[in-house]
Formats: C-alpha cells, structure tokens, sequence
C-alpha cells in the first residue's frame, strides 16, 4: 500500500542531466485536513496493486484539488435555485451545494465519524477501518448534517475515477498510467483497423492529447 504523501512530476537539473528530488504538491483548494482525508481515501479507493499504479501515483488528489477551482466545482452551469426537495433517485441531484462545498461538509463529516468512533481522523486510520467508512458512506448509513454520505461518495468516487482515467492534460493519469493499465490507446488519430478486434491486446501504447505516449 502507498504511504499517504503527494506525488508530483520530477524536474531534472539544469546541465546535470541528474533528476531533483519531486517536489509535493500543495494544494490550493483543500485545507490540510481534508487534503490529509483525500490522500487516504484516493489510496483506498483505488490502490496500488499488480494491475497497475494506485490513485496517489497517478496524481488523482492533485487532479480533484484543480477541480475544485474550475467553474464546474461552483456549480456554475448548474441550476441552484431553491426549493431544494429529496425527491426520487430518478430526479438526480437535489442537494444546494455545489460539488466544492458537497466536499467540505463530506470530509468534515467522515473526520467527525473517525473521531467519534476511533478518536482519531481518517487519514491515522488503519486502512481497514478506513474501508469500513467508506463502505458506510456508500450505503448511506453516515449522517453528516443535511448531506447524504451516499452523494458525498458518489461525488468523491466520480471523481476518483475521473482523475484516474482522464486525459493527462487535466492533471490526473500520470504517465498515462490509468490508459496503459486498461490498454486503452487515448487520443490516437486512427484506430479503426482494431475497433472490431474483441479480446485481442491493442499493441501501441496509449497517447495524450498534448502527445505524450505512455
């Protein structure tokens, strides 16, 4: 299992052609509590194993942080005008908080939970326990004032996935790390010789928007 710490992009030394040591990313959005939370829960949700890189190693909280200061975590294209009425599954979300704040009272919610229950945040968890909450979270069964732990999971986990399987170019899949894991081929101008090719192993290697190959 990975430690719990930031991964960022090496920079290599002018002349030496020697790597630096990679610098952590710091967040702008998340304060560190929650960016200590998002760390351990991307971890747990997707982890590194012998299919390929985890969540921290493809960058993916950095990608949610980044998120976060687009218009789309302001709910900007969104219609946020009251009533705000729980109504059937089929009506979607019907919360007021755009997906900024759906994360602040999410997280703070979730480090109350492991305080209460272990006296401790989430992030300090055993990663067993911190499987128990979110599985708790997922199946609604966290209270966290008027917002369902279910949408703060699903919200978290959409964009755990996102940030794991997007194009690099957004700030997650790095080294398209989550593309070659699924052998996906990404931007390539033409692949049409292998679109009806079923089980058969793509041989190139994926390609980013901007070019970059994995």
């Amino acid at each position: 299992m990975q430690g719990l710490a930031g991964v960022a992009a090496c920079s290599t030394v002018s002349g030496t052609g020697a790597a630096a040591p990679p610098r952590p990313y710091t967040p702008v959005f998340f304060n560190a509590a929650e960016w200590n939370f998002l760390l351990a829960a991307c971890d747990r949700l997707i982890p590194a194993d012998a299919n390929g890189p985890g969540a921290l190693a493809l960058n993916v909280p950095r990608f949610i942080d980044q998120q976060m200061t687009m218009p789309y975590a302001q709910g900007a294209q969104w219609y946020m005008a009251a009533p705000f009425v729980q109504g059937p599954d089929n009506l979607g979300y019907q919360l007021p908080y755009p997906p900024r704040d759906l994360y602040r009272h999410g997280i703070a919610g979730m480090n109350a939970h492991a305080a209460t229950r272990h006296a401790r945040p989430f992030a300090a968890l055993a990663p067993d326990v911190q499987d128990d909450l979110l599985r708790a979270a997922e199946g609604g069964k966290l209270v966290f004032g008027d917002v369902p732990s279910a949408a703060f999971f699903d919200q978290l986990l959409a964009n755990v996935m996102e940030g794991a399987f997007s194009d690099p170019i957004h700030g997650g899949n790095t080294g398209l790390g989550g593309w070659a894991m699924l052998g996906f081929p990404g931007a390539r101008a033409d692949f049409m010789d292998w679109v009806d090719r079923y089980g058969v192993h793509y041989p190139l290697g994926s390609v980013s928007i901007t070019g970059e190959t994995a």
